[in-house]
């Protein structure tokens, strides 16, 4: 779960780094949930692979509809509208009966490459192996596009957009692009989750869904991929230990834990662990 998690909210560092912040990943999120859980009822596919990629073509495409639409719009009115489009998606799902209305659908158990999970591995194992499998890969493009001449774009448009104009390339394209990268991730990540859980349901879209992504992204700023997958497995841990042992108050427990990151860790772990290495080479260098 906190790698399904993790794989979204890396999409949402995508957005951030051009100086926009998304309350509606869990449109995604639920998008690919619901692509590949009706790929696998209506469909008859069961290849956990063939699933995730198609929550992320799920995903994709929703970007690429929702896309131009919000690329003309910064700041608050872009957040705002994708929180409304999700919780829109989340209204409608809810009031159709026949994708199982509030209650959602349950899946059958996935197979892998024609295996049955019965088969060798453990059924949570073979489905983690393939989450830290796509969280690698993701974690790893995402890193290079980060460096190359693309991703460092967006670092100037977050900066100054008019420059960037200038310079001959169109920043509504490039926010395009980066919404339409997040829109995929998001997507492979609720196809993910589908699996984990054998459940989709609305909730998937709601509000507080895309707020965990939210927090994060927060949790693991902007310079460092790995940060990210790091904050998605903690905020998963103070989860399941505050739920485990204060089940009245875990909500509590777990605004606690926001609030304390947030005063003391404003740049997130990913400034820790860039000032842990630069400090290891300045000790290498220092001889």
């Amino acid at each position: 779960m906190a790698l399904a998690k993790g794989i979204t909210a890396l999409g949402l560092v995508v957005m951030l780094r051009s100086g926009l912040l998304s309350f509606g990943q869990g449109l995604f999120y639920c998008v690919g949930g619901y692509g590949a859980g009706l790929l696998m009822l209506w469909g008859d596919v069961t290849n956990a692979v063939v699933l995730v990629i198609a929550g992320g073509l799920s995903g994709l495409v929703a970007g690429l509809l929702i896309g131009p639409l919000l690329a003309g719009y910064r700041k608050i009115f872009f957040a705002t509208l994708t929180l409304a489009l999700s919780m829109l998606v989340h209204g409608a799902l809810t009031k159709a009966d026949i994708l199982g209305g509030s209650d959602g659908l349950n899946l059958r158990p996935p197979t892998f490459f024609g295996l049955e999970q019965t088969t060798g591995l453990s059924p949570v194992f073979a489905i983690y192996a393939l989450a830290c499998v796509i969280a690698v890969a993701s974690a790893c493009l995402l890193r290079i596009h980060f460096r190359s001449v693309r991703g460092l774009l967006s670092l100037g448009v977050k900066d100054n957009e008019i420059r960037v104009e200038y310079l001959g390339t169109s920043v509504r394209r490039a926010i395009f692009e980066n919404y339409v990268v997040a829109a995929f991730l998001a997507g492979m990540g609720g196809a993910l989750n589908a699996l984990v859980l054998g459940h989709i349901d609305p909730e998937l879209a709601f509000w507080t869904t895309s707020g965990e992504f939210v927090f994060v992204a927060i949790l693991a700023g902007q310079v460092s991929v790995v940060a990210i997958f790091v904050a998605s497995i903690l905020l998963e841990l103070v989860r399941s230990f505050s739920s485990q042992h204060f089940p009245n108050a875990w909500q509590m427990t777990l605004g606690i834990f926001m609030l304390t990151v947030i005063l003391f860790m404003p740049n997130g772990i990913g400034a820790l662990l860039q000032r842990r290495r630069g400090s290891k080479i300045a000790q290498g260098e220092a001889p």
